[in-house]
């Protein structure tokens, strides 16, 4: 709420037992024009969240949609920097990367890191897209890209998610373009990290890959 007026939030709440929507209705009183809130029922999982989100932005007419964590691992400073690169025509689909420029991730033990590291560079050999990052979740997205590749057929749930939709636009033909953060582990709450996201990520890949030879996306 630091960042400019024309910057909104939208928080998707999976009936969260920490009082989350609580806490936001509270703040919507002071925010009430810059803070929107969704509430599920239950764990819906972290793709339909973000499917939920972009579709309320389309609705509600955002030109520029931005996806982040809500841990404090991406920076809300950075914000601005990723926008103003789609507001200026130089990206459609500008991504906040921990790779773009070396490894930029602070905190993070180093099983983590080769495990993300090199499901990116797997993600990439398989898919063939242009970026380092393909599993990063803060970017900012003007509304044509999530118009063209119509989110209802984005399947994946988990990190395969940002492959998934990186995949589509880029297929599309739209401009992806890796702006470098700095990524910090989690101050607050713990890793969804599964076996089933991982392996999701995995078998993920070669299905993006065969629709696309088929022309099936």
């Amino acid at each position: 709420m630091s960042l400019d007026d024309s910057i909104h939030l939208l928080i998707v709440d999976d009936g969260s037992p920490d009082g989350t929507a609580e806490i936001v209705r509270r703040q919507q009183e002071i925010y009430s024009q810059r803070l929107h809130l969704i509430e599920r029922s239950g764990k819906l999982g972290l793709g339909t969240a973000y499917v939920r989100g972009f579709k309320y932005a389309l609705q509600n007419d955002y030109t520029y949609i931005c996806e982040m964590d809500a841990d404090f691992s991406h920076d809300p400073q950075d914000l601005p920097r990723l926008i103003e690169e789609v507001q200026s025509g130089n990206a459609d689909v500008a991504i906040g990367s921990r790779y773009a420029k070396g490894i930029s991730i602070i905190n993070w033990p180093l099983s983590r890191l080769i495990l993300s590291y090199s499901a990116n560079l797997y993600a990439r050999f398989i898919t063939g897209l242009p970026i380092f990052d393909t599993t990063a979740g803060f970017k900012c997205i003007h509304r044509k890209v999530l118009e063209a590749i119509s989110v209802d057929k984005i399947r994946s749930n988990g990190y395969a998610f940002q492959i998934e939709i990186h995949f589509r636009a880029w297929k599309e033909g739209f401009r992806l373009k890796e702006i470098a953060i700095i990524f910090r582990e989690r101050e607050v709450g713990v890793s969804k990290m599964s076996k089933s996201i991982v392996w999701e990520a995995i078998w993920r890949v070669w299905t993006l890959k065969i629709q696309s030879i088929l022309g099936q996306l």
